[in-house]
């Protein structure tokens, strides 16, 4: 066991944001066309996350035409490249599926989070 853990330590990602549920986040992952790589972004919702250690992964909800769409990220992966919190969402779930029924404004606005500052 204690090797496994020690793989594992090693394949972990470091100095990616502290976030949240309820931030909204910009994920750039990698993607391969073809021979050639490029950056996507994903701009959304945190509505979840879930694991620990190297399989610990998040869900970014946006609404794109009108349709919501989900996406999951490996945080420890080598396809995500960098994770940029946009803003931080005040919410009282770690879940938060009850977006998942909501339209609009409404599946996006949620009020924002006051940053506790260090003195």
């Amino acid at each position: 066991m204690n090797v496994i853990d020690k793989i594992e330590r090693e394949q972990m990602k470091e100095g990616h944001p502290t976030f949240r549920p309820g931030d909204t986040v910009n994920v750039h992952s990698r993607v391969v066309e073809g021979g050639k790589e490029r950056i996507q972004i994903y701009k959304g919702l945190v509505i979840s996350r879930h694991g620990s250690g190297i399989n610990e992964a998040f869900t970014v909800r946006k609404i794109s035409n009108g349709e919501g769409v989900e996406r999951s990220f490996h945080l420890h992966s080598p396809k995500l490249a960098k994770i940029e919190v946009l803003k931080n969402g005040k919410v009282r779930r770690a879940k938060l599926n009850y977006l998942r029924s909501r339209l609009g404004k409404a599946a996006t606005n949620l009020k924002s989070r006051a940053e506790k500052i260090s003195e």
